[in-house]
């Protein structure tokens, strides 16, 4: 077990329910248990501490502290964006959501998770990836009595075909994987600068990836949310994609992503479906 305290800026349900990842979920007592780089385990922060369950000393510096982006202040980043939006909107959006930090995910999973993604919601979203790494990742360990599995592999991937992936009900996303998989196997690795050239990644999970996958923190995905709060709070036709993109990048510059977080946060919070 691993326990850290004087924590700023930090709150798992923030976190981990602010749209960047999938693989988390809130316990009865307010802990989160999921599984991140191979490792499964239990989070739970309270009076300025994070616990970690089923894990070793030594997988804190290595795994959780750059992973949970604990060397980043945010309290300067939030400050910097409040500073830079005089209509108040960010003041409001980080005050609903002011524990985010941008985690830092595997490229892999992170692209995977974000194809899957496309035109769902999010119970849907977690309960997809869940079935596919039950049905061809590895065991990755239990526990509290659930087996957890990795997310497959793209050579795993890429050696399956659309019948093999229907019991996960990806829909057309199962060709999507498959080809983007096999794309990532020939090239050797995930190595193209421009993602959106990959089956199934258009812009939006293209900028998704840049933020969440590469730690990109300019990249401001724009889905359907952020197209309703840029509408609502900027006062920007939802059809002016063009528009708001160039808005974040002459407001937010380099720290464009977390605004659209703290965006994102904002009106989850006050909207009830998770489509995304």
């Amino acid at each position: 077990m691993i326990k850290i305290s004087g924590l700023k800026d930090f709150n798992l349900e923030h976190i981990f329910d602010c749209g960047q990842c999938f693989r988390w979920n809130k316990q009865e007592d307010g802990s989160y248990v999921g599984i991140a780089m191979g490792k499964v385990v239990g989070m739970r922060y309270e009076d300025g501490a994070l616990t970690i369950e089923n894990a070793e000393e030594a997988d804190f510096e290595r795994i959780w502290k750059p992973y949970l982006d604990l060397d980043t202040d945010y309290g300067v980043i939030k400050k910097t964006l409040v500073e830079a939006d005089e209509n108040g909107v960010m003041a409001q959006a980080i005050k609903a959501g002011e524990g985010i930090r941008i985690l830092r995910q595997e490229l892999w999973e992170t692209m995977v998770s974000f194809i899957i993604s496309q035109n769902n919601n999010i119970p849907r979203i977690k309960g997809c990836i869940e079935n596919l790494s039950q049905i061809l990742g590895t065991y990755a360990g239990e526990f509290k009595g659930k087996d957890y599995y990795n997310i497959p592999t793209p050579e795993v991937l890429a050696k399956s075909t659309e019948r093999d992936l229907l019991p996960v009900k990806l829909g057309y996303r199962s060709r999507y994987l498959i080809e983007t998989a096999r794309a990532v196997v020939s090239e050797g690795g995930l190595i193209k600068k421009d993602l959106a050239k990959y089956t199934g990644v258009g812009p939006k999970v293209a900028s998704c990836i840049e933020l969440f996958g590469r730690h990109n923190l300019a990249a401001f995905p724009i889905d359907v949310w952020v197209k309703r709060v840029m509408h609502k709070l900027y006062g920007f036709e939802e059809k002016d994609v063009k528009g708001m993109a160039d808005f974040a990048v002459n407001k937010f510059g380099e720290l464009g992503g977390v605004a659209q977080q703290y965006l994102f946060y904002y009106i989850r919070e006050n909207d009830v479906d998770l489509t995304l």
